[in-house]
This record gives C-alpha cells, sequence and structure tokens, in this order.
C-alpha cells in the first residue's frame, strides 16, 4: 500500500512538472520566434528548468529511499515470523511431551476387563489389588516408545500418580474402576507386539482371568493432563562461566 501510494504521488508530481515545462518551452518558443527574448529570460527558465529537474530526482530519490525500507521492513518481518514460528513449534513440542495438549495418532487401545468371582474357592481378583499389572503395562509401553498414554482418559505424565484409594484405583486424583481403558499413540505394531508377548503383560492378565481386548487403531484421541503444577522447590541451573 505504501509502496502504491508512492508511485502515485510521483506521477502526479511528474505529470505536473511536465506541464509546467511544456508551457515554459512554449513560451520561450514563441518569445525566440517573435526574436524578443531576452536574456535574463532565458536565464531564468533555464534556473526554472534545472530546479524542476532537481525536485524531480529528489522525488525518485525519496521513491527508492522509500521501496528500500519497504523491502527492508518486510525481509525483517519474514524473519521475525519465521523465528516465532520455530518458537511456536518448540513450545508446542515441549507442551507435548510434558502432557499439556490433546493429541491424536495412530496407536492402540488395550481394555481390561475383570474376571468374575470364583465362588467355589472364594478366590477373587479385581484391578484395585493387581495395580501392580497396569505399572507394567505402562512401562512397556513406554520401552515401545509410545509417544502419548492416557488410562481411562486421564493423560499419563511425568506427574501422574497411580494409587489404590479404598476399592477404586486413583489416577490424577480421580477415581476410576473397571473396565480400565488403556490407550498409547505410536506405531501400532510395535504397541501390540511389545504387550502380546509371551509371558508378557497380556498373558499374565489372562493368566488370572482378565478379560483383555487389545486392538490396533489408525486414530485415537488422548486429552491433555489436566492438573497444574507449580515448581516451589525446583529451579533451571544457571549456566555458570568457565
Amino acid at each position: 500500500m505504501k509502496k502504491s501510494k508512492g508511485r502515485l504521488s510521483i506521477t502526479i508530481v511528474s505529470l505536473f512538472l511536465g506541464i509546467i515545462l511544456a508551457i515554459q518551452f512554449r513560451t520561450v518558443n514563441k518569445s525566440v520566434g517573435e526574436g524578443v527574448l531576452p536574456t535574463q529570460r532565458a536565464q531564468q527558465l533555464a534556473l526554472e528548468l534545472k530546479k524542476a529537474q532537481e525536485t524531480r530526482d529528489a522525488a525518485v530519490k525519496a521513491l527508492d529511499e522509500a521501496e528500500n525500507k519497504i523491502k527492508q521492513y518486510e525481509k525483517g518481518e519474514a524473519d521475525n515470523n519465521v523465528y516465532a514460528e520455530n518458537l511456536y513449534k518448540d513450545l508446542e513440542k515441549y507442551r507435548m511431551l510434558a502432557g499439556y495438549v490433546d493429541l491424536e495418532g495412530p496407536g492402540i487401545t488395550m481394555e481390561i476387563q475383570e474376571p468374575p468371582a470364583d465362588v467355589q474357592f472364594g478366590i477373587e481378583y479385581n484391578i484395585v489389588e493387581d495395580l501392580d499389572l497396569i505399572l507394567q503395562t505402562i512401562s512397556v509401553l513406554n520401552a515401545a516408545e509410545a509417544e502419548a498414554i492416557s488410562i481411562n482418559d486421564q493423560r499419563y505424565t511425568a506427574f501422574t500418580e497411580i494409587e489404590r484409594a479404598g476399592n477404586h484405583i486413583e489416577i490424577n486424583g480421580v477415581s476410576l474402576s473397571s473396565p480400565i481403558v488403556i490407550k498409547a499413540i505410536g506405531d501400532p505394531s510395535t504397541l501390540e507386539s511389545a504387550l502380546a508377548l509371551k509371558r508378557g503383560v497380556v498373558w499374565t492378565f489372562e493368566y488370572y482371568d482378565y478379560n483383555v481386548h487389545l486392538t490396533q487403531e489408525k486414530n485415537i484421541k488422548i486429552p491433555k493432563y489436566r492438573k497444574l503444577k507449580e515448581f516451589i522447590y525446583a529451579k533451571p541451573v544457571e549456566n555458570e562461566a568457565n
């Protein structure tokens, strides 16, 4: 927009100067034709012509400088945009790692149903008593390079607590009960293979009569971690001068 206005101004100035010069040259030609052009008048016209040329040259120079500044601003803005974009990408990456972003992608879903009670022998398995199997599942998924994990839509992060709370499991301060649905984003085949190994996690659940349904998914959604973490004692280590 600034560039267009500058060109329009130069065009108007040039037209105006052209009209003045045309009138002056017509006057000079008329005076010369009549043989009555005074020397003083000729010198005055020459000075006016020189002044008009200088004005034109100054206007052209100003336009060039303005265009160069616009180019510099545009380049600077482009560089700033790239820098800001890179900062935003880094920020998003760390937010994803911390668990503060909703994510979606391919992966697996593992649904765990508690086994029926064995009335005859009085044996009853439940997910609360077998909490270590849940922890083992998370460990296996992390080893298989899962990029995000949730348990009953509770995001698992470095700050997630998984503990017994009466007859429930408490994750991120939320009480959960059977069925337990674990989701993980990553390479579906790798994640499934890691869980379905012989004498692995799925095998152990099934050994204790849990009903496990493990499937690969083309796209699953894992919600973000919703608890805010305040750092009271920890602080970044400042770089010490050598």
